[in-house]
Parts: C-alpha cells; structure tokens; sequence
C-alpha cells in the first residue's frame, strides 16, 4: 500500500491509523499547490479530487476520503480501533467520523483560506466554539472519543484539532479536549506519525 500525504494535513489520521495497526506501507508526499508528488509524478492521475489522503492498494485500486480509508485499514488489520461491522458501535463510530468531517473538518480546515472575509470566519469560529464545548463535555466522561479505547475516530479527530494553533482557534481553553490531545499525542505510534511528517 502507498498512502499519498500532505504533512498535517487530514492525511495524518490514516498515517496515525497505519502505524497503530503495524502495517506496511510506503508514503508518498503530495505538494497541494502543484499537484505533483515528491518524486515529480501528477497526483490528479492518482486522485482526480486532488487531495489528500489517497491510498494505492497492492491492487492499483485507489481508495479516497480519510472516513472511509481510516475504517478500510482497521478493518483489513482486523484491529479493534473499529468496532464490528454490523454493531450499533460500528454506527456510532461512523457518526462521530461524520460529525468529524462534517462539523470539525469543513470548519477548521476552511479557516486556512486566506480568501475568507472576516466576517465568515467568525461566523465558523463561532460554530466551531459550540461544536468544542460539545466535544469538551463528551470527553469529561471519556478518554477518548468511542469510550476507553483509542478508535480510528481519534486519529482522525486528533488531528483536526490540531489545526486549531494555526488558524486561531485555542482548543486548550477547553480542559478535556486539552487533556485528550495530551493523551492522544503522546502514544508511541502517534509520535512516530508526527515525526515521519516532519511535525514533531
């Protein structure tokens, strides 16, 4: 498998999630603004979309979208950083990767655009405050996200927040998602995650 990347960018949960359940795998950085890979190769050819993450199977089939790739490699490790096909936990891990991408992801990630008037971006800061002092309140009651056990959905959810330092929004105001960052960044394989990309 080659899992095609930008450092910190979404691309960084199935990284997480590929070093958690010990699979191998080569890397493949991407530059957004060319399009071109490190080694010079068009990555429109590999993902029209044009971002990342993108993963080439052994097959040559490419397979996008971190929510769907994230649940694609626990299952095919037969990890249990997913529940069960088929549980009610394997649903609810599938709302809080939606919740992620949907609330999080589009919010946090759209704060990058420098073309954004002002206004819309506190209109999303705003959104995104409420959005915080949910997931604050849940993880008062939890390590992590599914419960007592790191899942696939804290790759993703750690990384988004992590974007926080960069477009202005300080998620260590609120106390457990301080906490949880703590506990999810200092896993071995997270580091290893963070320092293959250069971040830490």
């Amino acid at each position: 498998m080659k899992l095609y990347y930008s450092p910190g960018a979404c691309s960084l949960s199935p990284h997480i999630v590929l070093r958690e359940t010990g699979q191998t795998f080569d890397m493949e950085q991407v530059d957004l603004g060319t399009k071109k890979t490190k080694s010079g190769a068009d990555f429109l050819k590999v993902n029209p979309k044009g971002y990342v993450p993108a993963l080439q199977l052994d097959s040559g089939e490419v397979l996008t979208e971190g929510p769907a790739i994230v649940q694609y490699l626990a299952d095919k490790a037969g990890s249990k950083l997913i529940p069960a096909n088929g549980t009610l936990e394997r649903y609810k891990a599938q709302e809080w990767l939606n919740f992620t991408t949907s609330e999080m992801h589009k919010s946090m990630g759209g704060l990058f655009n420098d073309k954004l008037p002002a206004e819309a971006k506190q209109i999303m800061k705003d959104g995104l405050a409420k959005r915080l002092q949910y997931l604050d309140e849940h993880l008062g009651k939890n390590d992590f996200i599914m419960g007592k056990d790191f899942s696939v959905v804290d790759a993703y959810m750690f990384t988004v927040l992590g974007w926080g330092q960069y477009v202005g929004v300080d998620v260590n105001t609120y106390p457990n998602v301080k906490t949880y960052l703590g506990r999810v960044g200092s896993r071995p394989k997270v580091q290893e995650a963070l320092k293959a990309e250069g971040l830490a």
